[in-house]
Parts: C-alpha cells; structure tokens; sequence
C-alpha cells in the first residue's frame, strides 16, 4: 500500500478517516483502475460507497469518457430497460423519438449502477449479455449495437441470500463480482468518528460563520459507543444540528445526549451484517417481529380498557334493569383478527349504550323496533309503572327511560288500548 498515494486521494477527494478497513478499499480501488474488470462494492446504506466509482473512473485510461452514477431503485421498472439500453421511436405511446439508453451515451467511460440489487431480474439478464459481450437492444429495436462501458456496481442488499430467495441472478453476481470491495461501517471505524465529526463541524462553522462546536471527553465516548445505523449520513446530519441548535459551543455529555437516539436498537434503520448469512432480511424479519411484539402489548391494553367499559356498561344496564327492562343482554362481540391471531389476542368492541341506541330510535323506525326487540320491556312492568303514574303514557316514558312513540308501539304489540288519561 502507497502510503503517499493513499493521502494524497483523500485529500483530492476529501476523504476522512485512517481505519485499516477504509484504507484497504481505497488501496484496491487504485490498484484496479487501470483496469477493465467490473467491479462490486458492497456496504450498508450512508457508509459513502459512491465515492469509490468516480475514484476508479478518474484514476484510469476512460478518464476522458463520460462517467454517469445511476440509482436502479429510483427508475420504474417499467422504463428501466429504455433508460439503460435505449429505445426506438414508438417503441410505446410517449416514445416520440429514439434514444441511446446510458450504454449508448456512456460508450468509453464508466457507468456506475448503484442498489444493483434492485433490478428486476428481466433487466438483469439483459445487463448480463452486455457484460459478456458487450452488445444490446434497443426497447423496440431488432438491430444488435454494441458498446464499450466498464461497469461498477454497488450495493447494501445481501446478493448471496437474495440469490437464494431467487431475486438475483447468480450468474451476474459472479460478472459483476470480478473485484469485490467491502465499505466498512461507521460503528467499526473507531477514532474515524470523531475525525468526521470535526471535519463536519468546521464546515458548518466556515459556510454559517458561526463558532464551531467541539467536543469534551465524555460527550466523545458517547459518539464513540453509539451504534450508527445510518452511518456517516447520520453523523452529518447530527452534528449539523448540533451546530445549529446548541446554544453552547462545547458539547457535554447533557447535550449531545438530546441529539443522539436513545434506543438505537428499536429506534434505528435496520443495519445489514455482511458477516451475517442471513444478511439483510433477516434483519427485516426481526425489525417485523419486534414490531408484532409491540402491537401485541398494544392490544393486551386495549383488552384491559375494553374490559373496564363493559364492566360499567353492565352495571348502566344492571340500573336499567331495575327500572323494568329485562336482565342485561349479552350482545355477541365484535372481533378483529389478523397477524396477530398466533398470539391469541383480539380487539373487542362492546356493545351500543342505552342512550345512544335510544338516540337511534327517535330518528328511525326500523332501528327503533330493533331497539325494543333486545329490550324486550316485559308486560308486566309496563303495567306497574303506568298505574305508577295512573296511566300517564308521558311520565311511564320516562321512567322507563324510552321515547312516547316507542312506549305506544309496545302498548299496541301488548294489545294494551292507547287512551291516555
């Protein structure tokens, strides 16, 4: 490894940092420019893998080519082909002209591919013949171009697992691993962290020409043990607060703990272990499981709240009871089940109350009728309390807590005459 070489990319390209993972991706990126292989650099998400392409691309013979950096997971699937490979004019409703596609316009440079892995697997078999051979297809066309383009490709998802899971093909992992690069995270780069922080600091304090913020002891261990799931992107992003929200100039413990997450673990983005087999997804399972964990102690508190209300709806219908309707009814639960059905829990929805069926029946027949069915006042009470109230259909009413109209039609159901005294 040149070290004198090695300082002089970073500071042409203004790279930070002195850990030996970092040095050693920078070493092989210099030592393959010359080259044509096709490259892979793999990282997790923020890690600055972006900038390993434009260095392979300005170190070699294609330095005078065009070089373009494309997201695959931000173009359509249904217009990545045409985007890539090109397209003739009415190859579909708005192809009004033709078009080179990036292969076309890139001829002799270098064509950067990032989240590679998010291609669809058609595209990919097409990116793969223009690996081996240098030849596509217009969207649309029949003639056979060619093109000489050096591809580097990146990556945060775990091909190998995603091979397995059938979401990428084998064959084009093994074209476009021709040289591998790892990007190390930001948790693994130790005093790197604190250089980083510095580096964005001053440069907060030069474009806002503010005084710039330093760190004391402790409140630097704290950046130090923090686990950085969005890597340097969330250290830029943290320390521009910082900057800009700290009324104090030195940053302690106290304060730097108010911009870092508490609880990284269930609070950060899902952080993808290239060691790890099961690499990204089975990240994602576990972010789902703690997920279903929390939903599950979510609705255990809405059951016990559930609880308590029917317990006093039981006891407002136990009163009514005593005023002349029959025992309390038990109405059959409504129950909401899905993904949580393996835990064994529900979601209960009690029963209407009184009043506000009551509300109901003002307004509509049918739904008064429906009312009085459940209810069911028996004979006999309807009888004791209008001679109660010597036969005042009003005041029986509103004893019994109904509406005159739904008095007269149980009066009429019983056969009982509707002269009022």
């Amino acid at each position: 490894m040149d070290t004198s070489r090695l300082q002089e990319i970073k500071h042409r390209y203004n790279i930070v940092g002195n850990c030996d993972a970092l040095n050693r991706a920078l070493d092989v990126a210099l030592q393959i420019a010359p080259t044509d292989l096709s490259v892979l650099i793999a990282g997790e998400s923020g890690v600055g893998k972006e900038i390993l392409p434009r260095i392979i691309h300005e170190n070699s013979p294609r330095k005078k080519g065009q070089y373009i950096a494309i997201n695959c997971g931000a173009i359509p699937q249904g217009t990545i082909d045409s985007e890539l490979f090109g397209h003739e004019k009415g190859a579909f409703t708005s192809a009004i002209g033709e078009s080179q596609g990036y292969f076309g316009t890139t001829s002799g440079g270098t064509l950067f591919l990032d989240e590679v892995g998010e291609l669809p697997l058609a595209t990919q078999a097409r990116l793969l013949r223009v690996l081996e051979t240098g030849e596509y297809i217009r969207v649309g066309g029949q003639k056979v171009l060619k093109t000489d383009v050096r591809i580097v490709a990146a990556t945060n998802v775990n091909l190998p697992q995603a091979i397995k899971e059938g979401k990428f093909r084998q064959d084009l992992y093994y074209r476009l691993n021709a040289v591998p690069i790892q990007m190390p995270p930001l948790r693994e780069r130790g005093e790197d962290i604190e250089r980083l922080f510095r580096m964005f600091a001053l440069q907060m304090s030069e474009k806002y020409r503010m005084p710039r913020v330093e760190l004391t002891p402790e409140a630097k261990q704290i950046l130090l043990n923090y686990k950085w799931p969005g890597n340097v992107r969330e250290l830029k992003n943290i320390t521009e607060r910082i900057s800009v929200l700290s009324e104090s100039r030195i940053i302690d413990e106290q304060v730097i703990r108010k911009f870092i997450p508490v609880d990284p673990e269930s609070t950060g983005l899902v952080v993808i272990d290239s060691q790890d087999s099961e690499g990204n997804y089975a990240n994602e399972r576990e972010m789902l499981w703690k997920v279903i964990v929390e939903m599950k102690n979510t609705v255990d508190t809405m059951k016990a709240d559930m609880k308590g209300l029917r317990t006093q709806l039981n006891e407002q219908r136990g009163l009514a009871g005593a005023r002349g309707f029959d025992t309390p009814i038990e109405e059959p639960a409504q129950t909401f089940s899905g993904p949580m059905d393996s835990a064994a829990t529900s979601i209960t929805t009690p029963p209407a109350s009184h009043e506000f069926l009551e509300a109901e029946e003002v307004h509509d027949t049918q739904s008064a009728e429906e009312s009085l069915n459940l209810r069911e006042i028996s004979e006999q009470a309807l009888l004791r309390v209008l001679e109660k109230h010597n036969g005042n259909r009003k005041k029986a009413a509103e004893e019994l807590g109904i509406s005159d109209r739904t008095l007269y039609r149980r009066l009429d159901a019983l056969g009982i005459s509707r002269k009022r005294k």
